[in-house]
């Protein structure tokens, strides 16, 4: 080859043809953020990370130690697409002790609940479809959500929760073919939906005939009040589709959640599950079933909580304390975040590159509303940091936004 060939421009990249639906799927400001927040010497708040230091460590590694030295053949094999059998009787009976009575054979392993809010999408929902939300709700159901190609139509949100007489006024209008909701701990809000509004909301599920997605990977995170019936519990009619997850009370890098609800929609999602993965990870199936059997897991929760309202109680103090005037902020009664509304008409977004400049890092709100979004809002995470970080990371953040008023 000539000197001249060598040193000739390379062709352009080819102009990939996407598919129409990546058109609306964005990428995660959370995601972004955290590539940010990575860096040790910024105080981030960004995340909805757990607390590592409260990690089962040393049980998970006894854990996987023993499924190895016990069953470390199987556990390497391909398994069934519903999950390891004893892992599923174990989440049957866990969700019983709190009054949702389901067999295990309704019971769907998925690689993290994320997985289920995928596998949902693909089974129930077609182009045009009708989706209710929460207005502010979850970014990354809305991410998967929007991927297939739906419409969203928001319902307000209160500290109650979302308000079922605007979704009352809406479904006599048009009829949705599912409404995800978070009622423990919303995320980004951390408000929790009140047991009168949940009973409002399956009685127009099962009036108007719409499915439910009851999101509940913080429900186990109750620091404050009392635990109030999932959305399941109280379906007699097969309208709630219900996920949870291992990952806010085990560790998220297990990747195990799952899905329950009526018989016929977990046969459509295991079939879908299986043109996806095959089935969640056996050997990470095989050994949480495994620590399950002798872990105290109900201590474990026990021993999460009052960290986690330490967290809670340190941040609210600090905002009271470092937060200019007209600066607003829920109260969670559990779960991982607050919201804060900023004074001013402040622009969370535009405040974002000032408060990485001093240190400290959050995630704005904008990307959380589906439709019409709002600037001013920002989720701060509470429960990976400690006290004194979380003191010093609200003075900071208090001072960019004192200085932008």
């Amino acid at each position: 080859m000539s000197a001249d060939a060598m040193s000739a421009p390379l062709p352009p990249p080819p102009a990939y043809r996407l598919s129409q639906r990546m058109s609306r799927m964005k990428t995660s400001a959370v995601r972004e953020i955290l590539k940010i927040a990575e860096r040790p010497d910024i105080l981030s708040f960004a995340g909805g990370l757990p607390a590592p230091e409260l990690f089962p460590l040393d049980a998970i590694a006894k854990a996987f130690e023993e499924t190895f030295a016990a069953e470390g053949r199987p556990a390497l094999q391909y398994s069934t697409t519903e999950g390891f059998a004893p892992l599923r009787e174990w989440i049957s009976a866990h969700l019983a002790r709190k009054g949702h009575h389901t067999h295990a054979d309704q019971v769907l392993i998925t690689s993290g609940s994320q997985q289920g809010l995928d596998l949902v999408g693909k089974v129930l929902l077609d182009p045009g479809d009708l989706v209710v939300v929460e207005d502010p709700s979850y970014l990354a159901a809305l991410q998967t959500f929007g991927g297939y190609e739906v419409e969203f139509a928001t319902v307000r949100s209160d500290d109650a929760g979302m308000d079922t007489d605007d979704l009352a006024a809406l479904v006599k209008k048009r009829q949705p073919k599912l409404l995800y909701v978070i009622p423990n701990f919303q995320n980004p809000k951390g408000t929790t939906l009140s047991l009168e509004r949940r009973k409002a909301l399956v009685r127009l599920a099962q009036e108007h005939r719409f499915i439910i997605l009851e999101d509940d990977p913080y429900g186990e995170l109750r620091f404050k009040g009392v635990h109030l019936p999932s959305l399941a519990s109280m379906d007699d009619q097969g309208v709630v589709l219900s996920l949870s997850t291992f990952s806010k009370t085990l560790a998220p890098g297990l990747r195990l959640g799952w899905v329950t609800g009526p018989r016929p929609l977990l046969k459509a999602l295991t079939i879908a599950k299986q043109a996806t993965d095959l089935h969640t990870a056996t050997l990470a199936q095989r050994a949480t079933a495994r620590l399950l059997a002798t872990f105290d897991y109900p201590g474990h929760i026990a021993a999460l909580m009052p960290v986690y309202a330490e967290r809670a109680n340190a941040m609210l103090a600090a905002l009271e304390q470092h937060m200019p005037q007209g600066t607003k902020w829920t109260r969670p009664d559990g779960g991982m975040f607050l919201w804060v509304e900023l004074p001013g008409g402040l622009d969370a977004a535009t405040l974002l590159p000032r408060a990485v400049e001093q240190k400290v890092a959050f995630v704005p709100g904008a990307p959380f509303f589906a439709n019409a979004q709002q600037a001013q809002f920002m989720r701060l995470n509470y429960s990976n940091r400690p006290p004194d970080l979380i003191a010093e990371g609200m003075r900071r953040l208090g001072s960019v936004i004192s200085d932008a008023l």
